[in-house]
């Protein structure tokens, strides 16, 4: 068994990956389907997840490189393997922070096609070069352009924080992408990537004609590995894992599927993984959150924070209209969609009576990253992030040792400066969303919310030898015996009592003034 096969770790050249012999998962069969049924196409998909690899697969079909998919589905497929002219756009490359910067990348770009087909215009129109550009392709040629374009919306996320930038740079793209409509005579394929579709903001209402498959059932596993996949292709790296951590075959399929799996990119729920992190896994034969360590955009956590979001909800509760999950609008400032189409939520399940999707987090990978950025994002204090103060309440509460973990608790607040939380903040919400976050990264099975026959539990946290029912309250409007009358009136702990492990009742009094644990009372 081959053991020391190459992982294409960060490899998206699809002629590099195939002569120097990497691993390839077949996607053709899916390039063959789109480029013989339809023409314009957006592919909406989380930062790597392979866009870019499949935009290189779909830039050597078109430019006829046949002797590069031997063996590969589409080699049976095909059979003419026609050369077109193709531009090729990569937003993925510099630092494109406003309007000028975009422009400047643009010109670089049709300047080279300009001198590849030797068209030049007077005009200093952006748009109007790119237009006489594909025209003269297409007469020198004899056939019609290809253009694909990559990351197309990376100087808009990259600004989302510069409402000013952000407006010149659509107001750009509007008048550059618009090319694409009116110039729609002389190309034979068009298809762009990005990670979100700003929808209602200018860009694609002048592209209307998209063929969006970002949520199309045809095409969920396009970019990513889904699970026949994985086990059709990776025999070899998932035995050697399993060596490697002394599992058997079965344990290390279900200890990557926990990790990596779960994105979900249709109502029909096809697992797909993240191919960023399994290659890394296989490549390094360990487990890490490798796509989290490439970063998480502080435009989310800032905004999370500032809206005091419900982040207990991530945890499969976040409800959406299935027709507004690849819409972002600037003016409803509503982050759900763009947490979605950036990966840090999936399709857990779908109302078709409603039409709406479920989203939650798609695997642990993201769940643990995520909301340990958040964490700090929320206290904005050193101690969130130490890993002593974590473990110190993991072995209080293993202990059983409430009084402990309480004294901890109120410890842990006491530390969070005063000026960081808004005055409309600091109520019951925000100490359940911190108190959440900590149990969570401490590895315990935390439930906020939790729904009986007669209201929600804040939070109910299992550890192995007990179940804790919490109940928070604001000292302005009520006190700890409250908390825990309420627990008591409520039946929260009543679904739990047939449990074999010991059931504490805990009510916890906040006080807003002096912003943190003022008291609690245990049963």
């Amino acid at each position: 068994m081959d053991t020391n096969r190459k992982m294409p770790v960060g490899i998206q050249d699809f002629e590099d990956l195939r002569t120097r012999n990497f691993l390839y998962v077949d996607k053709t069969e899916y390039v063959y389907r789109m480029v013989t049924q339809g023409k314009p196409y957006f592919l909406g998909r989380p930062r790597r997840f392979g866009k870019s690899l499949l935009l290189s697969t779909l830039r050597a079909y078109f430019e006829g490189r046949k002797d590069l998919f031997e063996g590969l589905a589409i080699a049976e497929l095909e059979k003419d393997w026609i050369e077109y002219p193709v531009i090729y756009l990569d937003f993925n490359v510099g630092l494109l922070i406003n309007a000028t910067n975009v422009a400047e990348r643009l010109s670089v770009k049709i300047t080279e096609m300009e001198d590849l087909w030797g068209k030049k215009t007077d005009t200093g129109d952006l748009a109007g070069r790119f237009e006489a550009v594909i025209k003269s392709a297409y007469e020198q040629t004899g056939r019609k352009v290809v253009v694909l374009v990559d990351e197309y919306d990376k100087p808009l996320i990259s600004t989302m924080e510069d409402r000013t930038s952000n407006d010149e740079i659509r107001t750009l793209l509007k008048s550059f992408y618009g090319v694409l409509k009116s110039a729609d005579q002389y190309l034979r394929f068009v298809f762009l990537t990005g990670v979100t579709k700003f929808s209602k903001v200018s860009i694609f209402s002048d592209l209307n004609q998209l063929i969006d498959i970002s949520l199309d059932k045809r095409f969920s596993g396009i970019c990513g590995i889904t699970q026949a996949e994985l086990e059709e292709n990776f025999v070899p790296e998932i035995t050697e894992l399993s060596g490697a951590y002394k599992t058997s075959y079965e344990e290390t399929l279900a200890a990557l599927k926990k990790r990596y799996n779960g994105y979900h990119f249709s109502e029909n729920l096809e697992g797909v993984y993240n191919p960023f992190s399994l290659l890394n896994t296989f490549n390094s034969q360990t487990y890490r959150y490798y796509w989290f360590a490439t970063g998480t955009p502080t435009f989310l956590v800032k905004a999370l924070r500032n809206q005091n979001y419900d982040i207990c909800k991530f945890d499969n509760d976040v409800q959406i209209a299935a027709n507004s999950v690849m819409d972002y609008r600037f003016e409803n400032q509503d982050l759900v969609p763009l947490l979605y189409q950036s990966g840090y939520l999936t399709i857990k399940s779908y109302d078709n009576i409603l039409d709406e999707y479920t989203l939650g987090f798609p695997n642990e990978e993201v769940k643990y990253g995520f909301l340990n950025e958040l964490l700090p994002a929320f206290v904005l204090t050193p101690i969130a992030t130490g890993k002593f103060s974590v473990t110190a309440f993991l072995r209080q509460l293993m202990k059983d040792d409430v009084e402990s973990f309480m004294i901890s608790l109120q410890s842990f607040f006491a530390a969070i400066p005063y000026d960081d939380i808004k005055l409309e903040h600091r109520d019951e919400q925000y100490y359940q969303h911190v108190f959440y976050l900590l149990f969570t990264l401490m590895g315990q099975f935390v439930q906020t919310e939790v729904k009986s026959s007669k209201g929600r539990a804040d939070a109910i946290v299992k550890t192995a030898n007990s179940i804790y029912v919490f109940e928070f309250k604001m000292d302005d409007s009520a006190t700890a015996e409250d908390a825990l009358a309420q627990i008591n009136s409520k039946d929260y702990a009543i679904p739990y009592s047939a449990d074999h492990r010991n059931l504490v009742k805990i009510g916890v009094e906040f006080s807003q003034k002096e912003k943190g644990v003022k008291r609690w009372i245990t049963q």
